[in-house]
């Protein structure tokens, strides 16, 4: 799975910012925090859920269960609004 090219991604402080261009079908902006931009910035490439996990629980001090859970929510989310390409 990959970001869609419909979206532009941006970091503004703690913020991630991510907007829909003028083709997404989604109209708004999702903002998250760096947790939220870990995920949108691994998106950049083609990844895997599993994939995503590993890096956060290398880069982050937190349970496994947590980071499994939050990464599957916020895809879940970002699928919702078209933001994933399989």
């Amino acid at each position: 799975m990959k970001l869609s090219k419909d979206f532009i991604a941006h970091q503004s402080g703690d913020d991630f910012i991510l907007v829909p261009t003028g083709t997404a079908k989604f109209s708004g902006i999702v903002k998250g925090n760096s947790t939220f931009g870990f995920i949108v910035e691994s998106l950049k490439n083609d990844t895997s859920e599993s994939e995503i996990v590993s890096a956060l629980l290398e880069k982050f001090d937190a349970p496994e269960d947590v980071i499994k859970n939050n990464v599957h929510e916020t895809i879940n989310k970002l699928q919702g609004i078209n933001a994933i390409e399989f």
